[in-house]
């Protein structure tokens, strides 16, 4: 099975909705996770929500249609966000 992958980014003040920076498939998905584990970012696993997004143009808004979806994976970053922190302190 072919690896894909796309990397969201969203800014409170500037976007109205996050936006896919980066996404693709087989070796170029391979250097998108080489590279978000250099900056520790997490990875979140959803075949359904990447199989949509790898659709999209770089720089495009995620549509409303995947907005709970996203919801979703930002929910979980940041409670993966906080829980390292807290783990960080001991």
């Amino acid at each position: 099975m072919r690896k894909k992958v796309a990397a969201l980014a969203y800014e409170e003040y500037k976007d109205y909705a996050p936006k896919v920076v980066a996404s693709g498939q087989g070796k170029i998905a391979e250097a998108i996770i080489k590279k978000a584990n250099e900056y520790q970012i997490p990875l979140f696993c959803n075949a359904e929500l990447v199989d949509s997004l790898v659709k999209m143009e770089v720089n495009s808004n995620v549509p409303p249609e995947l907005y709970q979806a996203v919801v979703d994976v930002f929910v979980w970053l940041q409670n993966t966000e906080s829980s390292s922190h807290i783990s960080n302190k001991g």
